[in-house]
């Protein structure tokens, strides 16, 4: 890239991990007011997957990793849901031998690699003067990991579990827990009609908040969640009686992903993991369902009671960003500028107890963000706590940080 420090500076910008409603308009909210501050900026496509595979050659086609971005560009797409960036899971510090790109294979040869000079070389290359990423606590945890080699980075939180650590918000969360309500409810009236119990999977690996306040907005009657392992019969127990109690003759459970039995681990679809060393969670959903439709009788007068089993999965995460979904990522956007226009970096735009702010980088790494039980979880009630919302923030359940 040549001339282009005649502006002020180049912004790369990129969004990794799951796609989430939210992402496009804060990638929006970047480029109009850089390039309208003078800046320039550049999409870095698919994550880290895209910097890992520019080829340092003016003659050659880097079009599938890295665009540059207009005002046209980013305003067609600003309203819509997922990424047009698009995005991956790619961790540039472990890359297998089978994912090098070609032009690389000679030189990285290992099982596992490391290709984060790689990354430094190609935005040097580009020209990029600060990066900006937006992803949730895999993403922003290589970004810490740029930071320290020098990159000057400032991030922006994206998760639908809402658990980066240092903010009360990641873009995405509010879209979730709106589709979620929106979906339950439609799922009632077949549950009502059959009088059965209803199970929802929802996401939520080491967090419970996407179960938690759909079900505080009453959603459902009951939920579990990662940070307590549950008593199943309990939790059938409370079930019954939930819906034994309803005139319509049913009741809703919400449960994270990631929830487990008491004595037991996270239900895995299988054994792959992917490149952060996460593997796919599946499953709980289907065992709660089958356990809950033997246990059922117990506590229904020798009487089964069938059970509907849904996993929302994509179904939360797909579509148009909502309201807050629109208005938080245009202001953590602006923000982030606001950080690059007053040369700072190492630093990642927050929302704390109502209020835009920016914390260090680091405490992506340095802690972790899941419900504080004892406060917000009624473990013998199964479901949250509906007391002391005197200076709570907008969501409730504020960062431990």
């Amino acid at each position: 890239m040549v001339n282009q420090k005649k502006i002020k500076g180049v912004i790369g910008i990129l969004t990794g991990g799951g796609d989430v409603p939210g992402l496009n308009p804060a990638i929006r909210a970047v480029t109009i007011r850089a390039n309208r501050e003078g800046y320039k900026v550049i999409g870095l496509r698919r994550g880290w997957g895209g910097i890992i595979e520019v080829i340092r050659d003016p003659k050659a086609d880097n079009s599938d990793c890295y665009q540059l971005l207009t005002d046209d560009i980013v305003n067609k797409a600003g309203r819509t849901g997922g990424t047009f960036l698009h995005t991956s899971r790619t961790r540039p510090s472990h890359v297998p031998k089978a994912y090098i790109p070609e032009h690389l294979k000679d030189v990285y040869k290992n099982d596992m690699n490391d290709l984060t000079p790689e990354v430094i070389k190609n935005l040097e290359w580009l020209g990029i003067d600060y990066l900006i990423p937006i992803g949730g606590d895999d993403t922003l945890s290589y970004a810490v990991h740029l930071y320290k080699q020098g990159v000057k980075v400032v991030a922006i939180p994206k998760t639908m579990d809402n658990d980066v650590p240092g903010t009360d918000y990641c873009i995405g969360f509010s879209t979730c827990v709106t589709r979620t309500i929106q979906m339950t409810n439609s799922l009632r009236t077949s549950a009502g009609s059959h009088e059965r119990l209803m199970v929802l999977e929802v996401f939520g690996r080491y967090a419970g908040f996407t179960a938690m306040l759909p079900t505080m907005a009453g959603a459902a009657n009951r939920c579990v969640i990662p940070e307590y392992k549950f008593d199943i019969e309990l939790l059938a127990k409370l079930l019954v009686e939930d819906r034994n109690a309803n005139p319509s003759k049913y009741s809703t459970l919400l449960i994270s992903e990631g929830a487990m039995f008491k004595g037991g681990e996270m239900i895995f679809a299988n054994a792959e993991r992917d490149a952060y060393g996460h593997a796919k969670l599946g499953g709980i959903g289907d065992i709660v369902s089958e356990e809950l439709k033997n246990l059922s009788a117990k506590y229904n007068k020798g009487k089964t009671i069938n059970v509907i089993n849904q996993k929302l999965g994509y179904m939360v995460r797909g579509g148009d960003p909502d309201a807050v979904d629109s208005i938080v990522p245009m202001a953590y956007g602006n923000l982030a500028l606001d950080l690059i226009m007053k040369g700072v970096h190492g630093r990642v735009v927050v929302l704390k107890n109502g209020r835009y702010d920016n914390v260090p980088i680091d405490v992506v790494t340095s802690s972790k963000k899941v419900v504080k039980v004892s406060e917000y979880y009624n473990t013998e009630r199964l479901r949250p706590y509906y007391s002391n919302f005197e200076m709570k923030p907008f969501f409730l359940m504020a960062a431990e940080y």
